[in-house]
C-alpha cells in the first residue's frame, strides 16, 4: 500500500499556478511534520516547504512569497499552492513525512511519495 499519494503536477506557462496535494495515513499525518521537496535533473533534492499538524511552517527562501504550504486535517492532506511559477521551478516534486521538526533537509524524512512532475515553460 502506498503511504503518501501525490497529485496535481502538470505543465504550465511562466507566471501560472498549480496546486499539489499529498494524502497520508492518519497515523503518519498526526505524528510527523510533512514536507514538499523537489529535484531537477542533475541537481540535489531540495526542501521546499514543511508543515506540522498544528500549522507551523517553514518555507525555503527560493520560493517565499510565491509558494504556500497548507493542510486539511480532516482529510489528512497537505497542499502546496504554487503561484508565479518560473522555469527554474521545473522539477519532480515529492511529498515526504517522518520529521519530528520542521526540517527542510531530506535526511530528516524517511517516508516518501512517488513524485509528481511540474514543468514550467517560458
Amino acid at each position: 500500500q502506498v503511504q503518501l499519494v501525490e497529485s496535481g503536477g502538470g505543465s504550465v506557462q511562466a507566471g501560472g499556478s498549480l496546486r499539489l496535494s499529498c494524502a497520508a495515513p492518519g497515523y503518519i499525518y498526526s505524528r510527523y511534520f510533512m514536507g514538499w521537496f523537489r529535484q531537477a535533473p542533475g541537481k540535489e533534492r531540495e526542501g521546499v516547504a514543511t508543515i506540522g499538524s498544528l500549522g507551523r511552517t517553514n518555507v525555503a527562501d527560493s520560493v517565499k512569497g510565491r509558494f504556500t504550504i497548507s493542510q486539511d486535517n480532516p482529510k489528512n492532506t497537505v497542499y502546496l499552492q504554487m503561484n508565479s511559477l518560473k522555469p527554474e521551478d521545473t522539477a519532480m516534486y515529492y511529498c515526504a513525512a517522518g520529521s519530528l521538526f520542521p526540517s527542510l533537509s531530506t535526511s530528516s524524512y524517511g517516508i516518501w511519495g512517488q513524485g509528481t512532475q511540474v514543468t514550467v515553460s517560458s
